[in-house]
């Protein structure tokens, strides 16, 4: 398993790898000082599992790191690490397909929990964002908790896409389906989860506990 580790901070950078490399799984840990050197590599045809990504980097301001890692390598997980822990930046990363966001001062634990829910296929969010805005009401609870059962198969795919930050056209060419096409299934999604947005969707599968393998797992509607 390839993980990149992308953080401008030498000291920073080799400690998320020492505590990779201690994590018990077989992982191979490459370490960028910049995002460039990392996109050339992926470029060059290096095949990665898992990007670590500080958002403050070298010649990138706000959340282009971000961007750019996601227009240039979209299917490449990303998971952001970053001393800016801001509830609004935690969600504009999850709206822009990041995998999941840890903020720096979180402890060990709470690295290593992310990580693994983020390999798995999950979306992993911070305590303090989870909690933001209203609590789930028992129309959410229930229609995560039978997610399964209110999604056909061609619907959990698009779901799939929804997660990885995929946009409609990009879902409707890799699915082979017409934009209308997807757009009408995301729309089902969105009602089947009792959510407004795409971001959302995300959020609630986050506070379900539901990973990418949950979706592909699922039983389909009837």
């Amino acid at each position: 398993m390839n993980i990149l580790v992308v953080d401008d901070h030498p000291l920073y950078r080799s400690g998320v790898a020492y505590t990779l490399q201690n994590s018990g799984q077989d992982i191979q840990v490459l370490e960028f000082p910049v995002v460039d050197a990392a996109l050339a590599r992926l470029d060059a045809g290096l095949q990665a599992d898992l990007m670590i990504l500080d958002l403050q980097m070298p010649g990138y301001s706000g959340l282009d790191s971000l961007k750019t890692v996601r227009s240039r390598r979209p299917e490449v997980p990303v998971l952001i690490l970053s001393a800016n822990d801001d509830p609004a930046i935690v969600r504009e990363c999850i709206d822009l397909g990041a995998f999941g966001f840890v903020p720096k001062s979180a402890p060990s634990e709470q690295f290593n929990a992310a990580l693994a829910l983020v390999l798995a296929g999950g979306v992993y969010l911070p305590p303090t964002s989870l909690s933001v805005g209203q609590p789930a009401s028992r129309a959410q609870q229930d229609a995560w908790a039978r997610l399964g059962a209110r999604l056909t198969d061609r619907q959990r795919q698009v779901l799939i896409g929804i997660v990885q930050g995929k946009p409609n056209k990009v879902i409707a060419r890799d699915l082979g389906l017409s934009d209308t096409t997807v757009k009408s299934h995301v729309a089902h999604i969105l009602d089947a989860l009792v959510v407004s947005n795409r971001t959302e969707a995300v959020y609630a599968l986050a506070r379900a506990g539901l990973s990418l393998r949950d979706l592909e797992t699922a039983p389909p509607a009837h």
